[in-house]
């Protein structure tokens, strides 16, 4: 099975007709994803290279009978855009948009987590799934091969672009990725390291995950806490960027939202701490992913 995402997922994506929306839509065609509809608010009619266009998700999902969207809307219309899609009973939502405002973020993700909607995001590249050959947002682009091939290993990144450099490292070391997933970088986002763990234990196609972490959230540990309890207990290997913001003034922000030291909180070398007494194969060096893979799972 697969984590979130399969060739029965029908998807729509709501601001379809911006450029980077169109581009992204016409890559994961190519690719084989089963696109369905696009929403544009006053562009029903239209289509975006053959995918037809409503006004409204409602619609797209009583013709189409969508079950996921990918939000490719300006900051300041996701909010609308979040909680069109649970009213109109969508299950999962992924958004690519990234610094939604936080209050906005707080509001939609609260009203989703009461719905028992998915969100991944905000500022995601999306998610892939190369076995079933589907993917949603911007993740593989028009090269997906390159980093992309069917496999045992799941990947989790707080980064979008070290999503695919991490697939990358995965197939160098001989293997292929069941699921790899761009969680978000922005403060707020609907789905955590650990969540993601805890869907990949259930998988009985991922054998083991790596995970790609920043500086910054408490997601790390709440990682380390879901090993140390046994919740986890596939081989996890984990690599946290950015150990030289420890001497950065506090509150300065790394290239994300999201990755930020506040009140000695996010200290890249306190989560590589727990996460190795908790059982986890942490790296010190990213390049040091592949001989560890292969020591590890032969």
């Amino acid at each position: 099975m697969s984590i979130l995402l399969d060739k029965e997922s029908r998807i729509a994506i709501q601001g379809i007709t911006g450029r980077e929306a169109a581009m992204v839509t016409r890559h994961s065609l190519d690719y084989g994803t089963r696109i369905l509809a696009g929403v544009t608010p006053g562009k029903e009619g239209q289509d975006v290279h053959g995918i037809p266009v409503y006004n409204t998700l409602k619609k797209a999902v009583r013709i189409h009978d969508i079950n996921t969207t990918v939000v490719y809307v300006p900051p300041a219309f996701v909010y609308d855009a979040v909680l069109e899609a649970i009213s109109s009973g969508i299950r999962l939502v992924i958004i690519a948009t990234e610094n939604v405002p936080q209050l906005d973020a707080m509001k939609f993700l609260a009203r989703a987590r009461q719905a028992n909607v998915r969100v991944i995001g905000p500022n995601s590249v999306g998610m892939i799934t190369p076995k079933d050959r589907v993917k949603v947002g911007a993740i593989g682009g028009d090269n997906v091969e390159r980093c992309f091939v069917p496999g045992r290993i799941g990947v989790i990144s707080r980064s979008g672009g070290m999503t695919a450099e991490s697939s990358w490292m995965v197939k160098r070391a001989g293997f292929g990725v069941s699921t790899s997933i761009s969680i978000g970088g922005d403060a707020l986002i609907g789905t955590s390291i650990k969540d993601i763990l805890l869907l990949f234990q259930t998988d009985t196609e991922t054998d083991a995950v790596v995970t790609f972490s920043e500086p910054g959230t408490h997601f790390e540990e709440e990682a380390a806490e879901l090993l140390a309890g046994g919740g986890f207990t596939k081989p996890l290997f984990s690599f946290i960027a950015g150990r030289f913001t420890e001497s950065m003034p506090e509150g300065t922000v790394f290239g994300h939202a999201g990755a930020m030291i506040s009140g000695g909180a996010g200290k890249p070398s306190q989560k590589m701490e727990k996460l190795r007494l908790a059982g986890a194969h942490v790296l010190d060096r990213f390049d040091d992913l592949t001989i560890l893979m292969k020591n590890i799972l032969g």
